[in-house]
């Protein structure tokens, strides 16, 4: 079965399901500061999740784009990605346990969909714990639909139990499905969840039925919910037989064009081989985020950082691979033909998504060249040192402050008859990583989409923020992004040119005097077409679903949005602009915050 089969099949079985088919979202989450990229299929949901309601009804189902960067220095194995789509469904106070997982099993082992053999099938269910009980009713489940207690396996909670992705709110064990491999066991106590690669997870059942209060104990919600998720690629990887996902149609085309460029040919040597694999993914990755809806470039600060690093390793293994001008378009080139498809943006931001991957691989070839000029300054004291060692510290400065690769100090190290202390190296590496990633907990330790009263009061304000902006400097203004958080609103638009003080007065003013005047904010679900007939802004089109909600606010603002918002502008108090900045190319950033309205609070 081909990946696109299985897409078109997921689809297709849940609509017969009862299930209304949603588009996916964009790659870079819409006022959730929480998150960098879109995690899982699940993430842009949550407000639904919550309580929401869905415009397309209580039953959903879609494919979603997804990047996850905390394994990004695992990807070069067979299996880790970057990018990866997520096939999800997802019940939002409808069907439940029984159901939910009824339709897992017939649409694995049916011969009309999946066909998957049902003894090669093996479950996870929720041990329970002293908060909560043992799942005995999905267990129950899986018995009446034959599998039996050999191979349904309790397991704790770092298993099978999903959130609350904060401190506190809906949370609930899960189901998760594996196929046995044939594979030996690699000891008496192999079992779904082992490392060793005879079982392999094919789908995930999550069941939110609990609330976690403050005080860390946990109650029933009224209100129940089915998020589920299948990874395309691991999915058809495991359908087709294959040991790897890099052995699909998802990337064969991608490593042909790679071994093409650099005469490398996989599966000969296994250190070219991760070198292959890194640079596919990277350059999906790249990609997609490239030819996102949302508008990121390279930076360094956070999507932008991490685009930077995935195109910057991809350029370093292409070097290892002989490269040594502008490549990276050329695999880019074939990720954009093979999913112009499914994913439509990505055809028409080609030219753009290429030309941001020359212009970086440009800076980083300078990049490189500057590091190799810090490395012949260094030389003379290097060469003195009785050893003729270059400390790991030093290798690591290179690498931090120049991205000089550490393969590149060892070549030039081995040209002067210098070794490298690689432990060394690897030390001051892993700390950094380390640190790196308490950061990067602290910003992907949620998931949720941050719907307190104050970052709900921002969301209204952007869209008083948007409308004085067209306002004042034309209708030529559009969205290209916006990031909420309690404490103030970042806003992305396209203009020309530095807004000039005069401008952002008037702007101040626009905002404040909706404010005063104490508008209702109202919302009604409708079409899209029928959303534009009644002057709605809609920019973010392609990813709009049938049914959308449409707030306005008086008679001053129309939009498209999913929400929330505050129910007058009266509540909001005073807005004021903090900073106005270039954010790329014709965009311009804005940052403001509400203020309370004597003043008082002023920054």
């Amino acid at each position: 079965m081909t990946g696109k089969e299985l897409r078109e099949k997921y689809i297709r079985f849940f609509k017969e399901h009862g299930h209304a088919e949603i588009s996916g979202f964009s790659l870079i989450p819409e006022n959730d500061p929480t998150v960098l990229f879109t995690t899982a299929g699940m993430h842009p949901l949550v407000p639904y999740i919550l309580g929401a309601e869905h415009p397309a009804g209580k039953r959903l189902v879609d494919y979603q784009r997804c990047i996850r960067t905390g394994d990004i220095d695992s990807v070069g194995d067979a299996s880790h990605l970057t990018f990866f789509e997520m096939l999800g469904n997802w019940s939002l106070g409808d069907y439940f346990k029984e159901e939910a997982i009824r339709m897992s099993y017939e649409f694995l082992t049916s011969p009309r969909w999946l066909g998957i053999d049902p003894e090669k099938l093996s479950v996870t269910v929720f041990a329970g714990d002293e908060m909560v009980p043992r799942d005995e009713e999905s267990a129950e489940i899986w018995r009446s639909l034959g599998i039996p207690d050999g191979r349904i396996h309790f397991m704790s909670r770092e298993h099978n139990w999903w959130g609350p992705a904060g401190k506190t709110g809906p949370c609930g064990p899960d189901t998760e499905m594996f196929i046995d491999t044939g594979k030996p066991p690699c000891g008496p106590d192999c079992k779904p969840g082992c490392s060793c690669g005879k079982y392999f997870e094919i789908w995930n059942d999550v069941f939110m039925e609990y609330n976690k209060k403050a005080d860390g104990s946990y109650e029933r919600l009224d209100r129940r919910c089915v998020d589920t998720g299948m990874g395309l690629e691991r999915t058809t990887a495991i359908l087709q037989g294959k040991q790897s996902v890099y052995d699909t149609e998802f990337f064969v085309p991608i490593i042909r064009a790679i071994e093409e460029s650099t005469g490398a040919v996989y599966g000969k040597d296994p250190e070219k081989d991760v070198s292959i694999r890194i640079i596919s993914d990277h350059i999906k990755a790249a990609t997609f985020i490239l030819g996102d809806e949302r508008g990121v470039t390279p930076s360094n600060v956070g999507q932008g950082y991490v685009l930077r690093r995935l195109i910057r390793r991809a350029i370093r293994h292409a070097r290892k691979l002989g490269v040594e001008g502008n490549f990276v378009h050329l695999p880019a080139q074939v990720v954009l033909d093979m999913y112009k498809e499914y994913y439509p943006l990505l055809a028409e931001k080609r030219d753009f998504v290429l030309e941001e991957l020359r212009g970086e691989e440009d800076k980083f070839l300078k990049t490189l060249q500057k590091g190799e000029h810090e490395f012949e300054k260094m030389l003379p004291n290097l060469l003195k040192n009785p050893k003729k060692v270059i400390p790991g510290r030093i290798a690591f400065r290179l690498y931090d402050t120049y991205g000089f690769p550490i393969e590149v100090t060892e070549e030039l190290a081995r040209e002067h008859g210098l070794t490298v202390d690689r432990a060394g190296f690897d030390e001051e590496f892993e700390r950094h990583r380390e640190r790196s990633k308490q950061g990067a907990d602290r910003v992907f330790k949620g998931g949720l989409a941050d719907h307190t009263e104050e970052t709900t009061k921002l969301h209204t304000a952007t869209h008083l923020l948007h409308q004085a902006l067209r306002i004042v400097l034309g209708p030529h203004v559009q969205q290209k992004g916006s990031n909420i958080t309690p404490e103030r609103l970042r806003f992305d638009f396209s203009h020309p040119e530095k807004l000039t003080p005069e401008q952002i007065r008037k702007v101040e003013e626009i905002v404040n005097q909706k404010i005063k005047e104490d508008l209702p904010v109202t919302m009604e679900v409708m079409t899209l077409e029928e959303a534009k007939e009644k002057g709605a802004i809609a920019f973010f089109t392609d990813r709009y679903d049938e049914k959308v909600k449409v707030y306005s606010v008086g008679d001053f603002s129309k939009e498209v949005c999913g929400g929330p918002h505050v129910e007058r502008t009266g509540v909001l108090g005073r807005f004021k602009i903090v900073k106005e900045q270039s954010s790329s190319a014709g965009v311009r950033r804005i940052r403001a915050v509400l203020l309370p309205p004597d003043g008082s609070s002023e920054e």
